[in-house]
């Protein structure tokens, strides 16, 4: 896997990004991670995971089995976060896992747990852009998005990456809030930014939008599966943890304590499950592939 070297990455395009998540790791810390599993996204529940650190493994699990993962493949992590799929890839499937995300201080976390737990030697994890990767084409047999997709400007622009870093015949999956239709009234529309905006997240694309991305991109067999149900109660404990801390967040934002960032986060927490009770979105798992060497199929105008 050959890495196309740059001479320094610019962080001003991911200002609002950087900020969010330096902000709130304290938030995620205290309220959500697992020491095991440092898993800044939502738990998938069923049978075998009624707990949120069960639960929390089991997006991963679910994730790579969406995906028909392999053992020993070669994985990019796309917006990695402090690397938890990554160290989830490497010790359950023996993946060379990649993991690149914009917040330099999760590139410094992902590098010190993957050492502490002895998993160095199939991890890398760099400050990159998923939009602009610097690597070469035809990289990965398998591009992971879980919950990272959303803060795209443009998501198009990642499915087309997606695209060119694949193999022939390499899977692309996604877990991603996906907003039921474009536009909501105006009130749903203040709803939904109103959560969005306060995770640095500027807006979230329809099921035909995604549907419509990954065509232009070249990929085949693109599939949106509504996983809300699995979701369901990791969103709803968002929810009441946020609440809980509401009016200390209030208190705290007031005098100067917390950021507009921290705020915002537990806002956010708020929002997301009113939203999702208004059906302004639903939490998705995305997959699709991209054609096999010698296939006919071709991109197709969005």
């Amino acid at each position: 896997m050959e890495q196309r070297q740059a001479s320094g990455f610019d962080e001003s395009p991911f200002r609002d990004v950087i900020e969010y998540y330096d902000a709130t790791r304290f938030d995620y810390r205290v309220a959500w991670l697992d020491r095991e599993n440092p898993a800044i996204h939502f738990g998938f529940y069923d049978q075998r995971a009624g707990r949120h650190t069960a639960a929390l493994e089991n997006t991963n699990r679910i994730l790579a089995g969406l995906a028909g993962l392999k053992p020993r493949q070669r994985i990019l992590d796309a917006g990695c976060g402090s690397g938890g799929s990554c160290l989830w890839l490497a010790r359950h499937l023996q993946a060379q896992a990649v993991g690149i995300t914009p917040v330099r201080s999760q590139v410094e976390e992902a590098r010190r747990l993957a050492a502490k737990a002895g998993l160095d030697n199939h991890t890398t994890f760099l400050q990159a852009d998923y939009c602009q990767a610097p690597f070469e084409e035809n990289s990965f047999d398998c591009v992971w998005a879980c919950e990272s997709l959303c803060h795209a400007v443009e998501k198009s622009a990642f499915y087309r990456e997606a695209f060119r870093l694949l193999r022939p015949g390499g899977q692309l999956v996604i877990a991603e809030y996906v907003r039921t239709r474009r536009p909501h009234g105006a009130g749903g529309e203040k709803l939904l930014l109103s959560w969005l905006n306060g995770w640095a997240i500027p807006d979230i694309d329809t099921p035909q939008e995604h549907l419509s991305h990954a065509r232009a991109a070249g990929f085949e067999g693109t599939r949106i599966r509504d996983f809300t149900g699995q979701t369901w109660v990791s969103l709803k404990n968002l929810h009441k943890i946020a609440r809980r801390w509401m009016w200390a967040n209030y208190l705290l934002y007031g005098l100067g304590i917390r950021s507009r960032a921290q705020h915002g986060n537990i806002q956010g927490g708020i929002r997301q499950f009113e939203a999702l009770n208004q059906g302004l979105w639903f939490y998705a798992a995305i997959t699709a592939r991209k054609p096999s060497a010698g296939s006919s199929a071709k991109r197709q105008p969005a």
